[in-house]
């Protein structure tokens, strides 16, 4: 029986665009510490989830609020969040039998990275065996957008 994937964009409850402040308050609580900013003239906020607040199996947690939609911008929905797992949580055959194979293979520096069209980028190790970072966010396109003529 094959295992099905999940979808890219979500993890632990949050799905980018749509989950709300009140939703990851329920879910995990308080944060161990807000952060707020300006973003493009609209205000932003950033909470973080670290040491025994971070949920199980990782070592932080940021999730960055306020998406601009077509209905306007709503500061109280999650934009995107990364995750940063304790070692051995997200290796690679994980990452492959949770999300599938990736869209794209690309590096940053020394790192290999995995781009998922449905909004989850894969950051792992010199060696390419442990995820160290997973950022998820609304779907992506796979290619640039051509300019129409």
């Amino acid at each position: 029986m094959p295992l099905s994937t999940a979808a890219a964009s979500e993890w632990g409850t949050i799905v980018p665009g749509t989950t709300t402040m009140e939703a990851v308050r329920t879910q995990y609580g308080g944060p161990t510490k807000t952060e707020t900013q300006k973003t493009d003239n609209y205000d932003t906020a950033s909470w973080v989830y670290e040491g025994v607040q971070a949920p199980v199996g990782l070592l932080r947690m940021v999730v960055d609020f306020g998406i601009l939609r077509a209905a306007g911008y709503r500061r109280d929905v999650v934009r995107s969040f990364r995750i940063e797992p304790k070692p051995g949580v997200f290796n690679r055959k994980i990452v492959l039998a949770g999300w599938g194979p990736p869209d794209r293979v690309g590096r940053q520096g020394e790192t290999e990275v995995f781009y998922y069209a449905e909004g989850l980028v894969v950051m792992f190790d010199k060696e390419g065996l442990q995820a160290q970072t997973l950022v998820f966010t609304p779907p992506q396109p796979t290619e640039p957008e051509k300019p129409s003529r």
